[in-house]
């Protein structure tokens, strides 16, 4: 993993120490104070002046070079890289909000290069064995690569989610010059791709995984490749083992995580920290077999708590080791309070407590002789934390709390009283050979402890004459080095300071054969652990030499005989209060066969499977492993048919991958997509990367899988919406109508159809909507006035709206109106367009006829020809009178508006040069006014059907009087009122009749338009 370090500002002293425990001066040297760190590498040391300016020391700290000359004098610097695989070349970052640029060095700071950059980089991640292959990622998402260092940049991909990208693994994948992606496709979706190195094209993108994933999910570690997909609401986890394809990960029956974070995946096995769907601070510890498929519990009810950003921070800690020291994968983590304490957890699914020292050996209950250690994370990364292990100093790990330091050594612990209630920063030194602790208190200090017996006893040294505010301490990477620095501040308005410790005088020879001792690695006696008898080589208590790399702790080991504690309990099995284990309830042993081909065998658990690290031989170990058993001849079983996606949607025209599922693999599977395609494979092997197929229309399909074999079959259905995205819908209703009267209410979308598709419709102020299947309703208006109809339309992830206003009356009069033929061509069909010309014609109209425009309303109809509709209304201050008299005013008012119309003088200029008159049309309106006392349905459906005999004979009657008749051509120069000229040719000859039934026993008004329309003597169009 790339290491990144912080530059920092600071004044430094440099000490020498000697074997008597007293420091002295050897320099001192003064900078600008500040609040960053510095960074040891290999024997140099880099640090910063007030204006981020670097100083380079090459001898621990004793003398410093400004690289104010090398680097530029107002240079402004924000991350230090160090290559991992060489040391030399070291990579600075410019500040971004000043100048985005590279400083490279490749004689470890000696010189540096500068590079510009055409982004800004977020964070770099180096191979690990190329030293010159770096990825980059950008503050707009896009992942860059460099094949030379950083000294030239190429765009591999945009849209990258942060921290999803890996290098490919030698050995897994198919090119080493690979890199794992998850690219974001939405704010819900995510895509894993492959890339080659230099050539992220779209043909040469793998999509290991066929269908999307969830964001922020994608996890490649090792073997491993981790995903996330949500299914029916539930997130399903999915795992590839060494690049394969993808299965399902299976947890214990009825375990709903809501999150699963992997731990670990050393010794060919996955440590998984889960939090099941009652936990809240806690989660429990999972671990699997080599495939990383099926897990059993191992540990219950680990810490956790919220993290910055909102991370969750799990109070676990992997223990340190090296391959030349093979120790088994080993956890520190922290219960809750009735069994808190720190726990030592380690792949053999054995959880040892560490204990009080102040228990008695026949009183040792838990939770009242646990030690109280919390792994809350140290607020400066540059101290060591509450525990520590080291690769360097393998075996030896140190635990500190409130009122105990804790080392254990090769299972062996040591406590200590040192910490007088506080807790200490722990330093290794010449790989382990020394301990250094340092007190970590906002209080000055004066005093280290040291400890050259892996921690059994602790001397206390000064290292300054004056106490000091400590802020940090380093020591070289690898812990080889004997020299270690404190850097801090005497007060808070001082200066800083930096502290050189040496500790080679009192090491001052190398170690031999001779100050090592023997030592077996027990467990309360037993010196089987994990299968192997192991006996090391430790530094004698009394030894004061110096370790070098080819001297780690030698080991020799011997394996033993299998017991029952060498196994834990196989997926489906639950450890019993006897340490035995067998089956849970839910469990049938006889479903884990996926290796199980007809008519051949396949291994069959006993319920017990061996650590995957433990070493042990023979003895009882045919009790517990697995048998070799003839598969039984069964009919398929376990089928099961999702969408990639794990959606129950797709959208027309895409490809739409299915996934089958089976226990069984020698079966033939056939998938029938409902639309009359199917299609058949030999086996369930043949479609691991899913079934891909495209729909031509929208609607609901039923997908059907079907397992056949010699002994019988197995059927799933799945049904399928597919659906297009709505663009536009359209309410439709009359403008006015009448009171306690059932109206129609319609709408229209586009494209027609989309889908499935749910209707909302709101009433007024209604809070609750009235929710429907179908575009159209009908509804009966109670009060009279003005009423606001709002209705939402849902179709997939898409939701569109429409809202119209519906005046209710007793009584009014309509018409309906045809303009000129100039106005359809500056029709756009939009509802905001027939708003406008609406209220043009109205005030038109007031201006003319001096009517109260609250009397009048005009509404533009959809379509071609354009039309509309005059409605006149009563008038909204109450009058007295009977309704017939009401109505002789409307109809009064009807004729001024009639006369006005047929005169042309209802006009209005569209733009400069179009004026369109608007005119009546030939054929009335039939009156809108419920009359009749009685009615039935039959006498609504005969009149419905007279009215299109009606239309009909209209129609031929019109056609035969066109033929028939010789036109009658005016001459254009006749004078009009007005001095308007009538031109027959200019004018739409538009007939609409609108007719209206009552159906009395539904109490509903049925509206019928009849729109004829001819453009010529020779040419009409008749609508219904």
């Amino acid at each position: 993993m790339t290491k990144r370090y912080n530059v920092f500002i600071y004044f430094y002293f440099t000490f020498i120490f000697n074997q008597v425990g007293k420091l002295r001066t050897s320099s001192h040297l003064q900078l600008r104070p500040g609040q960053d760190k510095a960074v040891c590498i290999s024997n140099v040391l880099l640090a910063c002046e007030s204006l981020m300016i670097p100083s380079l020391s090459t001898d621990y700290g004793s003398r410093y070079e400004k690289l104010d000359e090398k680097v530029g004098p107002k240079t402004i610097l924000s991350y230090l890289y160090v290559s991992p695989n060489n040391k030399r070349k070291i990579m600075l970052l410019t500040d971004p909000e000043v100048e985005s640029s590279l400083l490279i060095s490749f004689d470890e700071g000696a010189s540096y290069q500068r590079y510009h950059l055409a982004f800004d980089i977020l964070s770099l991640l180096f191979h690990p064995e190329q030293e010159d292959w770096i990825l980059a990622y950008s503050h707009d998402q896009k992942l860059y690569v460099s094949v030379e260092f950083g000294r030239r940049w190429q765009l591999v991909h945009d849209s990258v989610v942060p921290n999803r990208f890996y290098w490919s693994k030698l050995g897994l994948d198919k090119e080493p010059g690979m890199i794992h992606l998850e690219t974001s496709v939405s704010d819900r979706r995510s895509q894993y791709i492959t890339c080659k190195l230099q050539n992220c094209t779209e043909a040469n993108k793998g999509r290991p995984f066929p269908g999307f994933i969830s964001p922020d999910s994608l996890v490649v570690q090792d073997q491993y490749v981790f995903i996330q997909v949500p299914m029916g609401g539930r997130p399903v986890h999915y795992v590839s083992y060494k690049r394969n394809a993808f299965f399902p990960m299976k947890l214990p029956k009825y375990t709903f995580p809501k999150d699963l974070q992997i731990i670990s995946t050393d010794d060919n096995q996955v440590v998984a920290a889960v939090q099941d769907w009652h936990q809240n601070d806690s989660y429990n510890l999972y671990m699997s077999e080599a495939h990383g498929l099926f897990f059993t519990l191992a540990l219950e009810n680990v810490v956790s708590s919220g993290g910055p950003e909102g991370n969750v921070m799990i109070d676990l800690y992997e223990v340190c080791s090296n391959g030349l020291v093979r120790v088994p994968s080993l956890f520190v983590c922290t219960l809750p309070l009735l069994t808190r304490g720190l726990n030592l957890y380690g792949t053999d699914g054995t959880g040892v407590p560490f204990l009080n020292p102040g228990c008695s050996s026949l009183f040792h209950m838990l939770p009242y002789c646990s030690l109280h250690l919390h792994l809350h994370v140290s607020d400066n990364p540059y101290t060591s934390g509450n525990i520590v292990s080291k690769e360097s100093a393998p075996g030896i790990i140190v635990a500190s709390g409130k009122h105990y330091l804790i080392t254990l050594y090769m299972n062996v612990m040591y406590i200590s009283d040192l910490c007088e209630n506080e807790e200490y920063s722990i330093l290794f030194l010449n790989q382990g050979g020394a301990l250094v602790a340092i007190r970590h208190t906002p209080l000055p200090i004066r005093h280290i402890w040291l400890s050259f017996d892996e921690g059994r006893h602790w001397n206390k040294f000064s290292f300054t004459s004056s106490p000091l505010y400590v802020d940090g301490v380093l020591g070289e990477p690898g812990e080889d080095t004997l020299i270690m620095t404190i850097f801090g501040h005497f007060s808070h308005r001082s200066e800083w300071q930096l502290v050189k410790i040496d500790f080679r005088p009192i090491f001052n020879r190398r170690c031999t054969t001779d100050d090592y001792q023997t030592w077996q690695l027990h467990n309360d006696g037993k010196v089987c652990i994990m299968g192997v008898k192991r006996i090391f080589q430790n530094l004698k208590p009394d030894a004061r030499c110096v370790k070098t790399k080819d001297q780690y702790i030698s080991q020799m080991s011997d394996s033993c005989p299998c017991t029952e504690a060498d196994f834990e309990c196989d997926f489906g099995f639950e450890r019993q209060s006897d340490g035995g284990c067998t089956a849970a309830f839910w469990f049938v042993p006889s479903s884990v066969s996926r290796d199980c081909t007809t008519g051949d065998s396949f291994l069959n658990t006993t319920g017990y499977r061996k650590a995957l690290s433990n070493n042990c031989t023979a003895g009882t170990l045919g009790k517990y492993r697995i048998r070799r058993q003839r598969c039984l001849h069964q009919a398929p079983r376990g089928l099961q048919l999702v969408t990639s996606e794990g959606t129950l949607t797709a959208t027309l025209g895409d490809n739409v991958t299915l996934l089958v599922f089976l226990e069984e693999v020698m079966v033939c599977i056939t998938v029938d997509f409902g639309d009359g395609t199917a299609i058949s494979y030999a086996n369930i092997s043949s479609i691991e990367d899913g079934v891909k197929h495209t729909y031509s229309k929208v609607g609901i399909y039923q997908v059907a899988a079907m397992a056949l074999n010699s002994l019988g079959s197995e059927r799933v259905l799945l049904y399928l919406h597919v659906t297009c995205t709505l663009e536009q819908v359209q309410l439709s209703a009359p403008s006015v109508v009448v009171r306690n009267k059932a109206v129609d209410l319609s709408t229209v979308l586009k494209p027609r159809y989309v889908g499935t598709v749910t209707y909302y419709w709101w009433f007024n102020n209604h809070t609750e909507p009235v929710v429907t299947l179908v575009g159209g309703m009908s509804f009966t208006f109670y009060k009279e006035g003005t009423h606001t109809v709002t209705v939402q339309v849902s179709a997939g992830n898409t939701v569109l709206q429409d809202k119209i206003t519906v005046a209710v009356y007793e009584y009014f009069r309509s018409h309906v109106l045809a303009f000129s033929s100039n106005l359809d061509a500056f029709n756009p069909a939009v509802a905001e367009w027939r708003q406008d010309i609406s209220r043009v014609v109205k005030d038109s109209m007031v201006q003319v006829t001096g009517i109260n425009g609250e009397q009048l309303l005009v509404s533009v109809l959809p379509g071609l020809p354009t039309a509309a509709e005059l409605f006149i209304i009563p008038e909204k201050r109450p009058t007295e009178g009977t309704m017939n008299r009401k109505g002789t005013h409307l109809e009064q008012l009807s004729q001024v508006l009639l006369s006005a119309l047929n005169q042309d003088l209802i006009q209005f200029t569209l733009r400069p040069g179009v004026q369109v008159n608007v005119y009546p049309t030939r054929l009335s309106p039939a009156p809108l006014v419920d009359t009749s006392e009685s009615g039935h349905n039959g006498a609504a459906v005969i009149m419905l059907v007279s009215v299109v005999f009606v239309g009909l004979a209209v129609f031929v009657i019109f056609k035969f009087k066109s033929w028939c008749t010789k036109p009658q051509v005016k001459d254009t120069k006749t004078k009009l009122k007005n001095g308007r000229h009538r031109n027959s040719a200019h004018r739409t000859d538009l007939q609409l009749l609108r007719l209206a039934f009552i159906d009395n026993d539904r109490s509903i008004t049925h509206y019928v338009t009849m729109r004829i329309w001819s453009g010529s003597p020779k040419s009409s169009i008749l609508q219904l």
